[in-house]
Parts: structure tokens; sequence; C-alpha cells
């Protein structure tokens, strides 16, 4: 922990990540896509969190994987990942919208790692779809307990014409 290179603090992210997977893994048993899903995310996300000091360990099949994961959830839920919405809903929904938010530290964490040393392009690529994923995990949680999402529209920032619910 008294280390100064940016290593062990993208590896403290990872490690939040995958413990918040675990988390929403014992949130969605009910949905057993879902869970097998985030259970095969968690060794994952670990393997992600080695990659940087240690032999890497993300490969293109498993970005693959991960693409073919973000599909099928996409196609289920209807469009509704092409809007911004409040990270609300289900419990389970909840903590796939703070898991999203962990993948998303990471990748910060990677960057800072990245102006110290080399880092291979398919770990900024593994890390910023498994946010997509967890994303579109976090609508079809709602989907399917039949929560309605919220879309969230900006005062601060214009946005770009996206769709709105509904539509």
């Amino acid at each position: 922990m008294r280390e100064k290179p940016s290593t062990v603090d993208f590896e403290i992210r990872t490690d939040s990540l995958t413990t918040r997977i675990g988390l929403a893994a014992s949130l969605t048993k009910d949905i057993p896509r879902v869970y097998e899903d985030l259970m095969y995310l968690a060794p994952m996300a670990y393997h992600l969190n080695g990659s940087v000091r240690g032999k890497l360990a993300i490969h293109e099949e498993d970005l693959q994987i991960l693409s073919d994961m973000y599909d099928s959830y996409v196609s289920k839920v209807e469009g509704r990942v092409d809007i911004f919405v409040l990270p609300q809903g289900s419990t389970a929904a909840c903590e796939l919208h703070v898991c999203r938010s962990e993948a998303k530290k990471s990748v910060r964490a990677l960057h800072k790692v990245s102006l110290e040393r080399e880092v291979p392009e398919i770990l900024f690529d593994y890390t910023q779809l498994l946010a997509n994923v967890l994303f579109a995990m976090a609508v079809y949680v709602n989907k399917y307990h039949g929560v309605d999402e919220i879309q969230f529209v900006s005062k601060s920032y214009p946005m770009r014409k996206k769709k709105q619910l509904g539509d």
C-alpha cells in the first residue's frame, strides 16, 4: 500500500469492482442469466486486476465474449441503453449501477498507470466495455422487475439529440 506507482491504485479499484460484482451477483439469484454472467465477470475483473503488474490475462476472445454479452443485453432492453438514466430502481439494478461506476473509475486508474508505463490497449477496451455491460445489465434487471427507467436530462450540458423514453 505504500507503493508510489499508480499500479496499486488500479489494483485497489479493480478489487473494489470485483467485490461489488460479487454483491450484485448475490442480489440477482432470481435472474439466473444475470447471476451466471456476473459469476463469470467476477474472476474476469480479477484477471483484469493482475494484467497490469503481472502476465496479461485478458485476450481477444475475452473481449469478444464481453461484446457478445453486451449485444445480448442491449437486444433485450429495446434501445434503452441509448438514453441517460438515473441510477435507480431495484436494489440489484442500483448495485449494478455502482459496479458500472467502479468500472469507470478503473478506466481512469488504468489511464494513470499508462502515464507511467505501457498498458495494452485491450485492457482499456475491456474495462470500458465492462462498464457498458454493467449498465445494460442494470437496465435489463429493472425491466425484469418491472421498474421503469427515469430519463435524466442535464441542465448543465447540452445533450445531442437522443431517443426519448417511449420512442
